[in-house]
């Protein structure tokens, strides 16, 4: 069974930074399309960032294209998302999601996902 357990969010200054770590365990994931999605309250759950765990190749929100970055440590079976210059909307649930198959952004289409990490930048 896939397991997904998101860390890492808090409390940062605008301008700040944060890392966020998800450890996937249950599967091999070298076929998993995986991702970050965000909510904040009130709005719909948007796509982050979204990433082939094999391949690396990696698709940005244009809000977090060159703030955010995306990695992974195939030996510990965990992703990071790790986030520079944070602004106030950046404010959010933040969670991550996998799929084995199927390249896309909606999150209606992802299988598995974590609880979710608070991220919260005040201005």
């Amino acid at each position: 069974q896939v397991q997904l357990v998101e860390s890492g969010g808090g409390l940062v200054q605008a301008g700040g930074s944060l890392r966020l770590s998800c450890a996937a365990s249950g599967r091999t994931f070298s076929s998993y399309v995986m991702g970050w999605f965000r909510q904040a309250p009130g709005k719909e759950r948007e796509f982050v960032v979204i990433s082939t765990w094999g391949s690396g190749t990696t698709l940005y929100a244009d809000s977090v294209k060159g703030r955010f970055t995306i990695s992974r440590d195939n030996a510990k079976n965990t992703m990071y998302l790790q986030m520079n210059s944070l602004k106030p909307e950046d404010t959010a649930l933040y969670y991550c999601a996998a799929k084995p198959r199927g390249w896309g952004t909606d999150f209606r289409t992802y299988d598995y996902w974590g609880q979710g990490t608070q991220v919260i930048v005040s201005s």
